[in-house]
């Protein structure tokens, strides 16, 4: 759920997560963008493949890693650009 008019958004962009076209706006987290789409599972945890996500929301932890254009990332310190193509299957390998 986003809260309307409250603050000031960025540009209205559209990244794909898993193929699947999301809503976003330009200049917020990845994690952000994520949350507020419903995605709360990031990636699974490498041994005991246990589901992660937001964890820290700074950057400090490994949590919330991603692949971005086939690089990992952190999703709460990367921005949304348009076109962006964010892959959760395979984030944490």
């Amino acid at each position: 759920m986003r809260i309307e008019n409250a603050v000031a958004r960025g540009r209205p962009v559209t990244i794909h997560v898993d193929g699947t076209p999301v809503g976003a706006f330009a200049g917020e987290s990845i994690a952000t963008a994520l949350l507020a789409a419903g995605i709360r599972r990031l990636r699974e945890s490498p041994r005991a493949r246990e589901p992660r996500g937001m964890f820290c929301a700074m950057g400090a932890c490994q949590e919330c890693v991603v692949r971005v254009d086939g690089r990992a990332v952190t999703a709460c310190t990367e921005p949304v650009r348009d076109g962006l193509s964010i892959s959760l299957v395979d984030a944490g390998r």
